[in-house]
């Protein structure tokens, strides 16, 4: 049985093209164009899986899981770097979050759902324990291929059930 927590967020499951932007580590204006997609792993978690290619090759992956007991999302973490992280999810009021307060520094990523088809995010760092936060980089995401639906319509991330809120609510701690 699929957990009804997270099937709130099937409207971003499917394809996504990506762009990256306003990097720190890149020439300013440089784009780096990538891919996005989320899928479902059984009935219990979902996986989002980005790359990007050319000279600034990248692959990054996240699956998404839930504790019921403590009624919140996390999020785990693994790169081409071999960087494995955790961080805390939230969904809500048209915006979603990762964030992680670790020792070695504090890392976040906030995005707007603009539409179904459109999230606009960036990841930000702070090595002051949050007081301050700097931009890493944006990342603007677009639907290309929607999911095959299971049994229904296509739910995009604006029109999910119960969900609404949960894509526009919640706030980054600052």
């Amino acid at each position: 049985m699929r957990n009804a927590a997270l099937e709130e967020l099937d409207g971003l499951v499917g394809e996504w093209t990506t762009t990256l932007s306003g990097a720190w580590f890149l020439d300013p204006g440089t784009e780096v164009p990538g891919t996005t997609t989320i899928a479902w792993i059984g009935e219990s978690f979902l996986e989002m899986r980005y790359s990007f290619g050319g000279e600034h090759r990248s692959e990054t992956r996240f699956v998404f899981g839930r504790s019921d007991a403590n009624d919140r999302f996390v999020a785990l973490h693994h790169d081409d770097r071999g960087v494995c992280r955790v961080f805390d999810l939230t969904f809500g009021g048209g915006r979603w979050t990762m964030v992680r307060q670790d020792p070695d520094f504090h890392q976040r990523f906030v995005a707007d759902v603009v539409t179904g088809d459109r999230v606009e995010g960036r990841w930000e760092a702070s090595e002051d324990e949050g007081r301050t936060w700097r931009t890493d980089f944006d990342l603007l995401s677009t639907r290309r291929r929607p999911p095959t639906a299971r049994g229904g319509p296509r739910r995009s991330a604006s029109n999910l059930p119960g969900a609404r809120d949960v894509l526009r609510s919640c706030t980054a701690p600052s």
